[in-house]
Order: structure tokens, then C-alpha cells, then sequence
């Protein structure tokens, strides 16, 4: 199943959807494009996802975004590399009231950039920053994702 889900952008997209942390949070993958390297997420504000003052809740601030690097990394490199996330930070600039919107895109030009660096079979860390947006446009997160990405050895 998870060789289909770093594979295929429908079956990927579907599952995410159908994810139960996701589905119960609200959280839907609107867009994902495995090749071109791009996901768009959201999720409404609902009573499963409000926090004690009405607001997004910030632990599915942080989940609707937390697979996707990984997984199109994962899938844009192939099997000859190991892709973990290292470590992320969030930081919160305004209240989620309303639908929040996030999107992510690894261009092709840092999959070669990784390709090059990782070749020695060394790690490589790379940091992503992601915004997440209000209904007003207004930036209600930013988080940064640090990956650990290292060409298998023996390869």
C-alpha cells in the first residue's frame, strides 16, 4: 500500500483523504500532483478541530501539513534514498477563524540539488518553510520542516 501512496498521485490523494486523523480534523488534500511536486491543503474550522477559544486548533495546523515533503521527496527520489522528517518548528501569527489553506511545492531544482549533495551517501539536511493562510489572506502559521534525506548505502 505505501509503494501506491508515494507512487500514485490518485490512490495518494484518496487515502490521505480517508485518513482518519485527517477526515476527523477536516483536513482534505485538495490538490496533489506527485510529479510536479505540488500539494494544496485545507481545512475548515469545525467543532472537532476548534481549540478552547474558537480558533483553528494548532495541532491540526501542524498536521495538515506535516506528510507532504516526506512524501514527495520520497517519491521524486526514489527508492535509493531514506527520507525522514528531523525536526519542525510552528510558529503562530494569527487566529485560524475560518477555513485555512496551505501550499507546497518542491521544485525540480532542489531534487537535483539534494541528488548532488546525498551522493557521497553523507545526510543532507534541508529545511522547507510552509505558510498556512486565513480565509483573509493572512498568514495564520509558519512552520519550518526539517528533513533528513541520505542516499542508501550500497546503491
Amino acid at each position: 500500500m505505501f509503494k501506491n501512496l508515494k507512487n500514485n498521485s490518485t490512490f495518494a490523494r484518496f487515502w490521505l483523504n480517508a485518513y482518519v486523523p485527517y477526515f476527523g480534523a477536516g483536513i482534505r488534500t485538495t490538490e496533489l500532483d506527485l510529479d510536479a511536486g505540488i500539494v494544496q491543503i485545507e481545512m475548515p474550522l469545525t467543532a472537532l478541530n476548534k481549540n478552547a477559544v474558537g480558533t483553528q486548533f494548532g495541532g491540526s495546523l501542524y498536521a495538515m501539513i506535516d506528510p507532504f515533503y516526506m512524501l514527495l521527496l520520497l517519491h521524486k527520489l526514489g527508492t535509493d534514498h531514506v527520507v525522514w522528517d528531523k525536526a519542525a518548528s510552528i510558529d503562530f501569527i494569527s487566529p485560524g477563524r475560518g477555513r485555512v489553506t496551505a501550499r507546497i511545492e518542491l521544485p525540480n531544482e532542489e531534487v537535483e540539488l539534494i541528488r548532488g549533495l546525498a551522493a557521497n551517501n553523507e545526510p543532507v539536511l534541508r529545511t522547507y518553510p510552509i505558510e498556512i493562510f486565513g480565509e483573509d489572506g493572512k498568514i495564520v502559521a509558519r512552520i519550518e520542516k526539517v528533513l533528513y534525506i541520505r542516499r542508501k548505502k550500497g546503491v
